[in-house]
């Protein structure tokens, strides 16, 4: 049976989580690399998460794990969230509890999918959904090569749909210069007050 840490007992965290949300070829990995050193001044924990996929893999720095071992982590209560998508799982430790409850801002490479169960477990969290022009999100996907037309479609229509779904969520578009988003996030959190010091 898997272990559902979102139904555990909420704890009061003095830290701040950010829970950046975005499609895959929307450049999440690439926004968070650019913009560590930044994040890093203002003592924002970046979260790693753990996939089951092949170390090989490129993209994020993720830990990489089998299925078998996943759900040994699972059942063992190590994740504060899980999920699966694209035929793969997603776990982001409990390590960032004890990050929170430091006051410290954690910030968490999220599941557009699995936001509702975020809340549960922290209510408070800042929702940011990284966007892009869809003309420069399909050319970016189908450049990739790494799913059909048809995929491509849907994953731009789910996109779409969550945008106009949830306005609690806030957008930070991707369209530009890499380093123009960077500035734009920045400013977001300097604004939603989730970073320390100027």
């Amino acid at each position: 049976m898997q272990h559902d840490a979102s139904a555990e007992p909420r704890t009061a965290f003095s830290g701040a989580l950010i829970y950046l949300m975005g499609p895959s070829g929307v450049g999440k990995d690439s926004l968070i690399d650019a913009a560590r050193a930044k994040l890093l001044e203002r003592n924002v924990f970046i979260a790693r998460r753990v996939i089951t996929r092949s170390p090989e893999a490129k993209g994020e720095d993720a830990i990489s794990v089998s299925l078998e071992r996943f759900e040994q982590m699972c059942a063992a209560g190590e994740f504060a969230l899980s999920w699966r998508a694209n035929g793969l799982a997603y776990g982001i430790s409990k390590d960032i509890d004890s990050e929170l409850q430091q006051g410290r801002t954690v910030l968490v490479n999220g599941s557009r999918a699995h936001l509702g169960e975020a809340r549960k477990r922290y209510p408070g969290l800042l929702a940011i959904l990284l966007t892009v022009n869809p003309q420069v999100l399909r050319q970016r996907l189908l450049g990739r090569g790494r799913e059909s037309v048809e995929d491509i479609e849907q994953r731009l229509a789910r996109s779409q749909q969550l945008q106009l779904a949830d306005q609690t969520v806030c957008l930070l578009d991707n369209s530009g210069q890499l380093e123009d988003t960077v500035a734009q996030l920045m400013a977001l959190l300097r604004e939603r007050g989730v970073l320390s010091g100027r």
